[in-house]
């Protein structure tokens, strides 16, 4: 059997909690972590009708793209519908997690899928993220040094961008004297010692320094280990905002809208003045993205599809960029796909269903 805490960890794995949005409350929202899941059902809303399709389909764990706590809950009566749900959910024994900003935040998350379903080529994230990442400095033996890297790779450490188990390395001497109740890996007890080592530099997730350390500290022969962390302003070209990519032929402004309602099977799009010129770059977010305008036409976007766009927000176009408003529902829906993708995948001791539950909270007439 598959414990809860096992999921959670797997997708933890896939979208870090370090990468959601301060505001976020992605996690598990309710429910034992040590429980024996007895079947999924993956939502983009976690509601009371939710809960129920949950319960009726055997399903103890509700995994939802929208956290369905998002404040702290002083009072749980049932005043309103979060409240219910919290309720609910708790008398049934179904545990709910969310998996929100951090989702939309890394290559292969929520805007990928977007990009994914309006067929892009060569996306990339369209506004990385800094301060995400920290440097690493030690010191080794120059014999161990591989082997070092090896198990520092294997944590972590090292990625950036398409190329993995980068380092750096420069060659010096290192001095100690081991002292009297020391245990030295290499040296005598009171006698100094120099030692050829080598300095090595890697890049690591900011998040994992705890694992990174520790996979140092378990590789490394000395008694006592000397490193640095260093956090970087650097962007980590794997996490970040939005995602931008290219149509695989160009369109033209009216074919271009009849491709994104179809391929994101859309009631209607709300959009500014098209442009004579075809369109080839996309840019997209899921949910609000009014935020990225800039960055989709510094990324010389010709279209730039989101949601939750206000009046006025409209006028920011300026005739540089098409802004097409989707909806906060329809822009994010393909994500119970991609959740249950990930999760099919790697477990197979229950089912995992996607949800036929309607949670859209917005009619069209």
């Amino acid at each position: 059997m598959t414990q809860i805490r096992e999921l959670t960890t797997y997708l933890e794995a896939l979208a870090p909690l370090a990468y959601q949005e301060s505001y976020d409350n992605s996690g598990l929202i309710i429910g034992d972590p040590t429980a024996e899941i007895t079947g999924v059902l993956v939502t983009l809303d976690a509601t009371e009708a939710v809960v129920d399709e949950a319960i009726a389909k055997g399903c103890n764990l509700v995994v939802a793209h929208h956290p369905i706590v998002f404040k702290g809950l002083k009072k749980l009566n049932g005043k309103n519908y979060v409240e219910r749900t919290v309720i609910r959910a708790i008398k049934n024994d179904v545990a709910i997690y969310a998996a929100h900003t951090n989702l939309d935040n890394v290559v292969g998350g929520v805007n990928f899928k977007i990009a994914e379903k309006l067929n892009l080529q060569n996306v990339h994230v369209l506004a990385p993220k800094s301060q995400v990442l920290s440097k690493l400095v030690t010191f080794v033996p120059v014999a161990d040094t591989q082997r070092i890297l090896d198990a520092l790779y294997a944590a972590g450490a090292g990625q950036i961008g398409d190329y993995k188990n980068c380092s750096f390395r420069v060659s010096g001497m290192g001095t100690y004297q081991p002292g009297e109740t020391a245990q030295p890996a290499i040296g005598e007890v009171g006698e100094y010692h120099e030692e050829a080592e080598n300095r090595i530099e890697v890049i690591i997730p900011a998040h994992q320094q705890g694992q990174l350390l520790t996979a140092l500290r378990q590789a490394h022969p000395y008694e006592e280990v000397a490193y640095y962390l260093t956090a970087l302003d650097n962007t980590n070209q794997e996490v970040g905002s939005g995602a931008v990519g290219d149509l695989p032929e160009p369109l033209d402004g009216q074919t271009w809208l009849s491709y994104l309602k179809d391929k994101m099977r859309l009631n209607l799009i709300r959009y500014t003045p098209l442009p004579n010129r075809p369109i080839r770059r996309v840019a997209v977010c899921g949910g609000v993205g009014s935020f990225l305008l800039p960055d989709a036409i510094r990324a010389n976007a010709d279209v730039f599809v989101t949601a939750d766009y206000k009046y006025h927000e409209f006028f920011d176009a300026d005739g540089r960029i098409v802004i097409c408003d989707i909806g906060h529902y329809e822009s994010e829906v393909f994500t119970k796909e991609l959740i249950s993708q990930h999760l099919a995948k790697k477990f197979t001791t229950f089912a995992v269903i996607l949800s036929e539950t309607d949670t859209n909270p917005v009619s069209y007439y």
